[in-house]
């Protein structure tokens, strides 16, 4: 098959396109290299792949022979409040029409990365698919956006989209801005980790592996119109999280306490059961495994610095 990954330097999104060239599958690979955390670190993501530079708000992707469209690039974060705000309608609004555009012309279906911030703090927990969506933040909001225009596009044109909402992803190469990097870069130098809140949050962590494995399915297996949930088996806090990390480590952390994030939410906590029965996906990683995964690349990382 012919895939297009959108994303494909980025942290889910390299490691998905690999999995897919590594089954013999043609991957043409797209990225913009923006700078919201250091691009040298995505060309190392993508070493191993042919990136084509694309602002997708910009230009139309070329669909011709394509079997299928995973769409996980856009604007990250839950700082995405004030001047930033513009940033996240073009990167993930704008980009997404143009990438469901492009895909309802061609005929081509197209697996949509969407996110468990468009729940806010959810009504019920675990939280299904039909629980009503409050995102907190405009990241949230333009995710929710993007599956609303998902839902249009179908509706108008018969776009052929699956959409999933993923929960806290993490494992090697994880973003630097993320939680468990940051604390693994603390382990790793002995400095001071900044614990934005009480660390009472909870949060349905989700290994990168595990996610690949869904996206996959989803596009092969699922109905057109699909909505799923992409979590991890085990909700833990981020206080419970780090115990796990120094455990696996071997080392001790230095927490410092700062005010919570603007816009972030409590707790999550994934129902999978729609995706377990449509296309036979649940999380087979356990956290301590996950993280001692994680830990091993970040510890080889700096040793090779």
């Amino acid at each position: 098959m012919r895939y297009v990954v959108t994303g494909a330097a980025g942290f889910i999104g390299s490691q998905l396109a690999e999995s897919l060239v590594g089954d013999g599958h043609d991957v043409v690979a797209v990225d913009c290299f923006t700078d919201y955390y250091d691009p040298a670190q995505k060309e190392a993501n993508a070493r191993a792949l042919d990136v084509r530079r694309l602002d997708l708000a910009e230009e139309r992707l070329e669909l011709g022979g394509v079997d299928g469209v995973f769409h996980l690039a856009g604007q990250p974060g839950a700082r995405s409040f004030g001047e930033a705000f513009p940033l996240y309608v073009r990167r993930n609004v704008v980009a997404t029409q143009k990438v469901f555009e492009s895909c309802a012309h061609a005929g081509v279906r197209v697996v949509f990365a969407s996110s468990s911030s468009v729940y806010g703090d959810a009504e019920s927990y675990p939280t299904r698919e039909d629980a009503v969506p409050r995102p907190l933040n405009p990241y949230g909001i333009t995710k929710l956006d993007c599956e609303q225009l998902a839902y249009a596009y179908a509706h108008a044109f018969g776009l052929d989209v699956a959409t999933l909402r993923y929960f806290t992803v993490y494992g090697p190469r994880q973003r630097p801005d993320m939680f468990f990097r940051r604390v693994c870069e603390r382990l790793l130098d002995g400095g001071t980790f900044q614990m934005y809140g009480t660390g009472e949050q909870s949060r349905s962590f989700t290994y990168v592996g595990d996610v690949v494995d869904a996206t996959r399915r989803v596009m092969e297996d699922a109905p057109a119109g699909a909505l799923y949930n992409v979590g991890g088996g085990e909700e833990a806090r981020n206080l419970e999280a780090i115990a796990v990390l120094e455990e696996v480590s071997g080392r001790r952390l230095e927490v410092e306490y700062v005010d919570a994030v603007k816009g972030d939410m409590q707790r999550t906590n994934a129902d999978v059961s729609r995706i377990r029965e449509d296309v036979g996906w649940e999380p087979q990683t356990s956290l301590r495994d996950g993280l001692a995964q994680m830990w091993s690349w970040a510890a080889a990382r700096v040793a090779a610095e």
